[in-house]
């Protein structure tokens, strides 16, 4: 269940009580928003080395591509937006060059004949099947400087902050409560 802006403010104000720093300035370099951010676009791009400059993705291909990658099913593109959390027109330029260039195609909806959702082509689970072994190697090296505990620990951290937010984790959550 989403999360109201009444029960935001309400945790905020719980959390400003309880947060010992001071209140004269906001120092960005401690809040956590945009230190999420900052590692998050960082990280991205990190990645992105591995499908733009070998294959010409540009990230939001390859959210749709990683996306369809990892289902066992066809999906719609208003998945795949609030799945990755990409603006739709974002992803529907995506999903119009990735049709064009044969790495995905549509394929009706059977429940709902109007509906077209989409799937990775051979040619498109090819370039999954090549691209995610990297893209978990660079993943491991750039959490190299962290032990195994401290991977596990930050997992479940994170986990618990998308908890916090009602931000579904898995794929199998996402189909159950047919949240997408």
């Amino acid at each position: 269940m989403a999360r109201t802006s009444s029960d935001i403010a309400l945790k905020t104000r719980e959390a400003d009580a309880a947060s010992p720093r001071p209140k004269s300035r906001l120092d960005l370099f401690r809040f956590v928003p945009f230190r999420l951010n900052r590692l998050a676009a960082e990280v991205s791009s990190a990645l992105a080395v591995e499908y733009q400059e070998r294959h010409g993705l540009d990230i939001p291909a390859w959210r749709v591509i990683a996306t369809l990658g990892f289902r066992n099913d066809a999906c719609s593109a208003q998945y795949i937006s609030q799945c990755t959390r990409t603006h739709k027109s974002t992803i529907s330029r995506a999903v119009t060059a990735l049709l064009q260039d044969g790495l995905i195609e549509r394929v009706e909806n059977e429940a709902d004949r109007r509906e077209f959702r989409l799937q990775l082509t051979k040619k498109g689970r090819a370039l999954y099947e090549e691209l995610f072994p990297r893209l978990l190697r660079r993943e491991d090296e750039i959490l190299a400087c962290l032990s195994a505990q401290e991977r596990k620990q930050l997992s479940a951290l994170l986990g618990k902050i998308e908890e916090s937010l009602d931000l579904i984790q898995t794929s199998e959550e996402a189909d159950a409560k047919q949240a997408y």
